[in-house]
């Protein structure tokens, strides 16, 4: 689908309303900032966004639709339960390197979820997806016998917080170890706790 003016423009918008809220906050932000530095007048702006809150809103949409294509083609029946939570765990490792101001800006919507109801449902709109999404692959993995019987929601839930651990990367400047190494270590024990019981003590 040929992408519009009007989508640009948008994109323009959101990308630079992302780089404010990362470098003041949503408090501290102002239409004029992102006005600043998308260089679309405010008028322009308000005419696709009624306030700050409609654009920071728009924001997590745009998120959730640029990465609803790529996930949706890792979850396939071609491959593995194992190579989708593999391949799930490998693309959000490349987003933090390529946007790592993103997850910078999931602690500001943490934040804002626990005093403003819009942006807590919206949130968990989100977040039921991607459990959607996780607890799916795990369903095909019990059922293949790839992974031992197992509480999916619990299971999901665990692998959810381990891909939030990104955050922590994008709060704090320096590590011990790289983006790379902890999603390749974390990736490696959670296959490994997922795996059948003959299967564990077969490879000990």
């Amino acid at each position: 689908m040929a992408v519009t003016k009007q989508d640009q423009r948008k994109t323009q918008i959101l990308d630079s309303a992302l780089d404010v809220l990362v470098e003041k906050g949503y408090e501290s932000s102002r239409v004029d900032d992102i006005v600043a530095r998308s260089g679309i007048s405010k008028g322009a702006i308000y005419w696709y966004y009624p306030s700050k809150k409609d654009i920071y809103l728009a924001l997590v949409n745009h998120w959730v639709w640029n990465y609803s294509a790529t996930i949706n083609y890792i979850v396939s029946d071609r491959q593995s339960a194992a190579e989708q939570l593999t391949h799930l765990f490998e693309f959000f490792s490349q987003q933090f390197r390529e946007s790592p101001a993103v997850f910078k800006a999931l602690l500001e919507f943490w934040a804002l979820a626990n005093r403003d109801l819009d942006f807590r449902q919206k949130l968990e709109r989100v977040y039921q997806e991607f459990l959607g999404i996780i607890k799916a692959i795990l369903r095909q993995g019990v059922e293949r016998g790839e992974f031992r019987p197992l509480d999916v929601e619990t299971a999901a839930l665990s692998i959810m917080v381990n891909v939030e651990g990104l955050v922590w990367f994008a709060m704090l400047d320096s590590h011990s170890t790289s983006v790379d190494d902890y999603i390749h270590t974390i990736t490696q024990f959670i296959l490994a706790g997922l795996a059948p019981t003959t299967q564990k003590g077969d490879s000990v």
